[in-house]
């Protein structure tokens, strides 16, 4: 999820402009982890939180912060320390912006936060490509593969199916295989341009004004996470990340 998000960003040249000027930026769920407990993080250390779990984010404070950015506000975002399982003090300003692209495994679960969204995006993977991406990903901060295999067994691959596969039902547009399928990230390139070039249709422009989804296209499917485009200061997009 969050691999597509970096190449719609790619795509359509955001990555090379400074931060402050952007008309489209990435926001992830997994800067809201919430603030753990001593017993917590030490549980943590030892892979035994479920990091996936729907009461394992701050949702009280991604969504005012998803409200103001919505709003057009500049807004400070937390920073998240994977290695440590931490809340940093210094956090991320973020800057008003066209579109936004919010990912994250669980961005459709909540009802409130998932009504905040203007398109929404499920990002299908096949999972042994799931599963060895976490591996390797896991690997380079630091933890034995034991440890990954048994949390993945234990937390990630149980709360994916009893939470995230289920929400799958709320997207507007499926994309399967991930950032390999370029037909569809190019459609929603395309989408995102539009956008920025004020040709926004009828049914967006309904679904800003708070009303429900008129539009559904979903691509041939796999399986896996989800994607978003939201209501920002005109517009906004999101996706979805698995951190732990």
């Amino acid at each position: 999820q969050s691999t597509v998000c970096e190449k719609i960003m790619e795509l359509l040249g955001q990555n090379e402009v400074e931060q402050r000027q952007r008309k489209v930026l990435i926001l992830s769920q997994d800067s809201f982890y919430k603030v753990l407990t001593a017993e917590q993080q030490a549980k943590a250390l030892k892979g035994q939180y479920n990091f996936d779990h729907p009461d394992a984010f701050d949702n009280e404070l991604m969504h005012s912060t998803l409200k103001n950015i919505v709003e057009g506000k500049t807004v400070e975002v937390p920073t998240y320390d994977f290695v440590t399982h931490s809340r940093l003090a210094e956090t991320t300003v973020v800057y008003p912006a066209d579109v936004v692209l919010f990912e994250g495994i669980l961005v459709f679960y909540s009802q409130d936060i998932r009504d905040m969204f203007h398109l929404r995006l499920f990002v299908d993977t096949d999972s042994d490509v799931r599963l060895s991406r976490r591996v390797l990903r896991d690997m380079k901060r630091g933890r034995d593969l034991e440890q990954i295999l048994t949390q993945y067994t234990t937390f990630v691959k149980p709360a994916f199916e009893e939470f995230c596969l289920p929400t799958k039902k709320y997207a507007d547009v499926i994309i399967p295989r991930g950032v390999d399928n370029m037909v569809a990230i190019n459609l929603i390139v395309q989408h995102i341009q539009d956008i920025l070039n004020g040709d926004i249709c009828k049914w967006q422009r309904g679904a800003l004004n708070g009303h429900g989804r008129t539009y559904k296209r979903p691509f041939p499917e796999q399986a896996e996470s989800a994607a978003v485009l939201a209501a920002g200061k005109r517009s906004h997009l999101e996706s979805s990340s698995r951190p732990h």
